[in-house]
């Protein structure tokens, strides 16, 4: 993997910030943070995101991929099973560091609590909350 965030041209830290925290991709963000895995998938994304369309929710994640700042992860063919996700989607641990150097992973654990706390999640969603996901990511 490449070692750098951004779009492969001289991007600044300030312009990385400023594409992080445009309010859909870091609202994205912190649902990656904040999932107990850490790792959701498409659906729990847009599950979290009522007010955003799928379309738009897969755009920003292919952003945020394409920036070097999440990456997607799949289960091997023979852990996948018939009705549970098999793609998820993670922060990259360049993104991870750029994060806390510039203090923006100091609530995870308060995000973390919020999503503990949501009571009234689809049986969907609990089920793919629950699905399995790659060890080694």
């Amino acid at each position: 993997m490449d070692d750098s965030l951004g779009d492969g041209a001289e991007t600044t830290p300030r312009e990385l910030l400023h594409f992080i925290t445009q309010q859909t991709r870091f609202t994205l963000i912190n649902n990656i943070l904040q999932h107990p895995d850490q790792l959701p998938s498409m659906y729990e994304l847009e599950e979290l995101n009522p007010s955003v369309s799928e379309a738009t929710v897969y755009k920003h994640i292919q952003k945020l991929i394409d920036a070097g700042i999440v990456k997607e992860v799949s289960l091997d063919d023979d852990q996948r099973r018939q009705g549970y996700p098999w793609k998820f989607y993670g922060l990259t641990e360049v993104a991870r560091e750029f994060l806390k150097t510039h203090n923006l992973l100091a609530a995870e654990e308060t995000l973390q609590q919020i999503y503990d706390a949501i009571s009234d999640k689809p049986e969907k969603m609990v089920k793919y909350e629950n699905a399995p996901r790659p060890a080694d990511t």
